[in-house]
């Protein structure tokens, strides 16, 4: 007999249907699994026979065929196993075929017939509900994370029996109660908070204009002048994640596997810090898989590059595509998947190899020559380096700064202003299909960033004697865009445009 069970399985970020077709017959037992299916995929037949006999079911010896189509798909993964059992105690008419069919149902097996955990459930469910499926059932263990999946009926299974029985009608399971995501978000906390933060007050307003327009930048100074400190603070003063970025940031941390299984949704800005010594795939993204990436992982969050030229150039520089487009294409011989990257740039680094270059403590005395320090600097390329929009110098706290009693502003503070900020420019390109400062195309720039005629000439002071690409000009006006919006201007101001080109006329950027 032919059973027939419905799944789904993910290419990237997207789901796409999986019907999944078991036939039993008499003849020499074989358990054959056919369909284009990964190693993994065929170990489920050691898997679903140990969880069907340990489960009360009979598995006697026949020849039995799985095909799962589309079979000019790869597929890869473990949550096969639960619709291919059910399909097999379909084939066998052990379980009745009557609601079978309105269900899609993914799920890892434990030899013992329980429901595991599988990566990708919340895009997963998204893709389905969008190409017309309501009715899932899926391991208890993804409860938390189906929860936020509008207009579908979950239903969790502990185990392969009593997933059986529901589908038997013998026991009933309450559907997954929907959750609202404003109050999942309301009880997010933070560790760090801009108050703790002694002086480093150019610094401070530095990472508030680059939050408020979503602009890339780069703090160079000394070991130990607080460059990681400030980094930590920026998801404090970032806006508050909308449930769309919230669901978009999930589905790729659900496809990693890296999601908190009790919280079910990522309710704070990621904040990822990836080792100097990370490679290009793990960066990127890409592998054998054709996994995502740190960058990936970033999307609506920060990207932290601590000691930024410790890292290998070649994996550096794979970072302008995605500083430009806000997307990673991965691409191997069979396959092109495409990732969100749309994350804000934030690296640290050392003014020189032994880092104490300007760090005012004479025990400290740099020995480094002025070449040693450009071909330090000069490990970030020129082009790299034209896609960050804001550069500023890190100094040593003073010790009379570090001692003192007076306290800063405060991450709440700060984020108010960000967040006004953000919302002027959420009105302003409501139609233009681009959500900050940092994402506007030329003609963006002409359209918002119009300058006096004072201002204009100063532009052009800096483009000559800066030698400024377009790009740098472009990221300049940028700046200024969202230094005016901070003020609640409609208008960049000469000092507007002033401190922005301060920020990319850096002598950092000048010896790269």
């Amino acid at each position: 007999m032919i059973a027939s069970v419905n799944s789904y399985a993910l290419d990237g970020l997207q789901g796409y249907p999986v019907c999944i077709e078991v036939d039993t017959q008499k003849g020499i037992a074989s358990f054959d699994i056919v369909g284009l299916a990964s190693g993994a995929v065929k170990e489920a037949r050691n898997r679903v026979r140990a969880a069907v006999k340990n489960s009360f079911f009979e598995f006697s010896p026949r020849r039995t065929t799985v095909n799962l189509a589309p079979a000019d798909i790869k597929k890869q993964g473990s949550s096969f196993d639960f619709p291919i059992a059910v399909g097999f105690l379909l084939s066998t008419e052990q379980i009745s075929p009557e609601r079978v069919k309105d269900f899609v149902m993914i799920g890892e097996l434990s030899l013992d017939g329980t429901l595991r955990h599988v990566n990708g459930v919340l895009p997963i469910l998204i893709s389905a509900v969008q190409e017309g499926y309501k009715k899932f059932i899926i391991p208890a263990a993804d409860a938390e994370e189906a929860a936020y999946v509008q207009n579908a009926e979950v239903y969790c299974a502990k185990n392969l029996s009593e997933a059986c029985a529901f589908l038997g009608g013998m026991k009933e399971i309450a559907p997954v109660k929907h959750k609202i995501y404003a109050a999942a978000s309301a009880k997010e906390k933070y560790g760090v908070d801009m108050k703790y933060v002694k002086g480093q007050l150019p610094a401070k307003r530095a990472l508030e204009i680059a939050v408020a327009g979503g602009h890339n930048i780069i703090m160079c100074g000394p070991a130990g002048a607080g460059k990681t400190m400030l980094a930590k603070c920026i998801p404090t003063i970032m806006p508050d994640m909308s449930f769309e970025e919230a669901l978009e940031t999930t589905k790729i941390h659900s496809v990693a596997g890296i999601l908190d299984p009790e919280e079910g949704m990522i309710t704070s800005r990621p904040f990822r810090t990836p080792h100097h010594t990370a490679t290009l795939a793990s960066l990127i993204g890409g592998g054998q898989k054709s996994t995502c990436g740190e960058v990936s992982l970033a999307h609506n969050g920060v990207l932290f590059l601590d000691e930024m030229p410790e890292y290998d150039k070649r994996t550096l520089e794979t970072l302008r595509q995605p500083l430009e487009d806000g997307v990673v294409t991965v691409t191997r011989v069979a396959r092109s998947i495409e990732y969100p990257a749309r994350f804000m740039l934030v690296a640290g680094m050392n003014p020189c190899p032994c880092g104490n270059y300007g760090s005012g403590n004479p025990e400290r005395v740099c020995k480094c020559t002025d070449l040693e320090r450009r071909r330090y600097i000069g490990r970030i390329s020129g082009p790299l380096l034209d896609r960050i929009d804001i550069f500023v110098n890190v100094d040593m706290v003073k010790y009379s700064e570090l001692r003192s009693d007076e306290e800063g502003e405060g991450s709440d503070i700060v984020r108010a202003r960000v967040s006004k900020a953000r919302g002027i420019q959420r009105m302003r390109y409501k139609d233009e299909g681009i959500h900050t400062n940092a994402e506007m195309l030329n003609v963006h720039i002409e359209k918002y960033c119009k300058l006096a005629s004072d201002s204009e000439a100063l532009l052009k002071h800096a483009f000559e004697s800066n030698k400024l690409s377009a790009r740098g000009v472009g990221r300049i006006l940028k700046v200024a865009r969202t230094i005016a919006d901070l003020r609640g201007s409609e208008g960049i101001s000469f000092n507007d445009l002033a401190e922005a080109i301060q920020y990319k006329t850096t002598e950092l950027n000048r010896h790269a």
